[in-house]
Formats: C-alpha cells, structure tokens, sequence
C-alpha cells in the first residue's frame, strides 16, 4: 500500500505539498513497509518549524526523542527530561506535520513502576500530545507495559540494545554485545505487540539476525544497513549539535556553521549601521 501519491521531498525545488496528493502514514504502513523491503527513514522532531520541514521532504515518521534533554536543554543525558515536556513539544510537532507518523518517546520513569501507569502516561501523549503512537525502552522488563499499552489500541514502537535512560548502568553510551540477550529483548518487545522496535549501537549482524527474526520492522540507529530502516537525531544530521558525535551519525549538513556566520554577518552590520537599509525600513 503506497503512503503517499508522490514523495513530496523527491523533486528538488517543488512547491510545498497540497493535501490532495499527500496521506498520513500509518502502523499498518510501516509493517506493510518491511514486508516489502522499502526502507523506512526517521528523525528526530521537537518543535512545528523543524516538523514542518522534515514532513515536506518525505520522512515516513518523526519521533519526539527524550533526547530533548540532550540537543534542546542542554542536559549530558535524557534522564530529567518528564512527561510534561515531551507533551508540549509533541504538541509544536503535531502542528506542523501531514504525512509523517508521529511517535512520541516515553521518558524515565513515566512507565517503569507499572504497566496501570505506563498505560495512563501513554494515553495522555495521545490525547493531550497528540501523538500517533508512543515509543518506550527496554524488552523482556517493559513487555507487560507494552502489552497494557497495547490493549488500549494505543501503537507501540520499542527499543532494545544501547538504551539511553539505562546509561547509569551501562556506565555511558556504549555498543550491546550480549547477543542473546539482544534477541530475548526484541522476540519480548514484538510478541507484546509493538509494532516496531529500535535498534540502538548494536553490531551490524546482529543487527541483522533480529531483523530477520522479527516480523515487526526494525529501525536502525548505529545498527549498520540490515535494519528496516533508520534513525539519527535532526541535530546531528544538520551539525547543529556537536557536544556529543556518536561515530553512527553521518551529518549531511553544516547548518550550525552557516547559522554562525549569518549571526556574526548581522551583528557586523548592525554595529556599522548598514543594517537596516532603506529597503528595510518604512516611509
């Protein structure tokens, strides 16, 4: 089943797309995704300029990350990052999407006591966030919380190997070897019922034994190329983020260079009064 009449993001130059030749992607699209070898992409989104932006150039989903704390707060880790926030900025990115599917990170602590409250906290990133579906880490110690979610019509997306909100125990961000435990965790996040699970800074064919083994798609991040499909987080890719370069990311631009030297461009010409022109100014 195709997502969209035309990829909005396929022509360079095309104008911005009109609602009648774009369609939400849905759950059912990224499993009928994997079934037909089409690659899914996704990123990270916190706010309508960004969402807008990544929507038009055709990334099938956007995931408000609790990695907020990271590239939006300036935290070390997503560890404070509450269920409040992750609402709000789900909120702006919900406002400027059309075509993406929209899932919304469930933070530390908002699922871990038990499944009555991860399925509570879930809703309210639906309802209030308007999220399309929640993400949340861990796998055989977080399936009954995504099978509670799950009961409730709510979609799920998981998350095994390198789990962020697990960094005090891990001692840092650090590559999952623990092949077994690898594929316990992923078998455990689908047969809850998640609809896919990501992969974090695992080695590339183990990565590939649990795609293989899943029916559900897998999204790779430092996961190597036999994933689903893949994710990296929007600062990184954009070089607007440099506190933390994860060999995984791959940045195809160099927008926070750019953004410097406009800023110091405008505080020149303010300072030498050519800014504002007559061009700029009214009569």
């Amino acid at each position: 089943m195709a997502a969209v009449t035309q990829n909005p993001g396929s022509q360079a130059g095309t104008s911005k797309p009109s609602p009648t030749n774009v369609r939400r992607m849905t759950v059912p699209d990224f499993q009928a995704f994997k079934k037909r070898g089409v690659r899914l992409t996704m990123l990270t989104a916190y706010d309508y300029t960004m969402a807008r932006l990544l929507d038009a150039a055709g990334v099938d989903g956007l995931l408000v990350g609790d990695s907020l704390g990271m590239v939006v707060q300036g935290n070390e880790h997503s560890l404070s990052v509450t269920l409040d926030e992750v609402i709000y900025h789900t909120r702006l990115v919900a406002r400027g999407i059309r075509r993406s599917l929209l899932v919304a990170d469930m933070p530390f602590m908002s699922f871990q006591v038990s499944p009555q409250q991860a399925l509570e906290n879930a809703g309210r990133l639906i309802k209030e966030g308007g999220a399309h579906a929640v993400k949340l880490e861990g796998g055989v110690r977080s399936a009954a919380s995504i099978a509670a979610i799950c009961s409730a019509d709510i979609p799920v997306m998981g998350h095994v190997g390198m789990t962020p909100q697990s960094v005090r125990r891990f001692g840092g961000f650090r590559v999952q070897r623990d092949e077994a435990k690898l594929m316990e965790d992923a078998l455990a996040t689908e047969q809850a019922g998640a609809f896919a699970v990501v992969v974090e800074c695992v080695p590339v064919e183990m990565a590939q034994k649990i795609t293989a083994a899943l029916k559900i798609p897998t999204i790779g991040i430092g996961a190597g190329v036999g994933c689903d499909g893949q994710i990296l987080v929007t600062h990184d890719l954009l070089g607007l983020f440099d506190d933390l370069r994860p060999r995984f990311v791959k940045q195809y631009a160099d927008v926070g260079s750019a953004i410097l030297h406009a800023v110091e461009e405008y505080c020149r010409e303010v300072r030498e009064g050519t800014f504002p022109t007559i061009e700029h100014s009214f009569r």
